[in-house]
């Protein structure tokens, strides 16, 4: 395979990479919970973090023996989550540097975050990004098999019309690095959530978005 044209893509992550919405997810899941009698700590969540919102909420449930209605609940999270971000959520470091340049080497885009539609387009809208910044949008409504998988990220490759090995993903987290490298795609790794070290399967590192090393984009 010839190199002169790689990547022709880049997927990018949402949480941890574009912005950090773990903060204002966790307090309106507390708070949903806190309607229907239930007091949970922002630690309760920390085993599900990445996993969906249908686990994010529902493992919490199930420590604590509580039945769900996972549709009901997750509704009422997102509709306080929507309110509670107005105003207060940012887009990370370099986050519109970045794709602008990536738009001016004539990459294809796709985002590819496990996170809802719904949550997916509030989030975008509230950094200044619309969904027509990225030539696809895969959520995790449109995946059977979550990260460590890398169905994400291959269906984000299809998306653009490319092969997986044609693109760079740029993730976060040690499952989302490892569901790149399955789907056989280089990896930008940001230590916004986890250490060099933990997320060294990678193939570059930087802290952000800002200092993103110039070869992610020449190689």
């Amino acid at each position: 395979m010839s190199t002169d044209s790689l990547p022709a893509g880049v997927i990018l992550d949402m949480d941890g990479v574009l912005l950090d919405s773990e903060p204002f997810i966790c307090k309106a899941a507390c708070m949903m919970f806190a309607e229907r009698g239930l007091t949970v700590k922002p630690e309760d969540f920390i085993p599900f973090v990445g996993a969906g919102e249908n686990r994010y909420i529902g493992g919490v449930a199930e420590k604590y023996n509580v039945p769900v209605d996972i549709v009901e609940v997750k509704r009422r999270t997102y509709e306080i989550y929507l309110e509670i971000i107005k105003g207060q959520l940012e887009p990370l470091p370099g986050v519109h540097e970045f794709l602008a340049a990536c738009r001016k080497a004539g990459k294809k885009m796709a985002l590819a975050t496990s996170a809802d539609y719904v949550k997916a387009e509030g989030n975008l809208r509230e950094i200044g990004l619309p969904m027509s910044t990225f030539d696809a949008v895969i959520t995790g409504d449109d995946v059977v098999h979550k990260k460590p998988h890398p169905e994400i990220f291959a269906t984000s490759a299809q998306k653009l019309g490319l092969d997986p090995r044609t693109c760079l993903v740029v993730e976060d987290a040690v499952n989302g690095v490892a569901a790149a490298k399955a789907a056989g795609s280089r990896c930008l790794a940001l230590t916004t959530s986890f250490s060099r070290e933990a997320l060294a399967g990678a193939d570059w590192f930087a802290p952000t978005l800002a200092e993103a090393p110039p070869q992610v984009l020449r190689w």
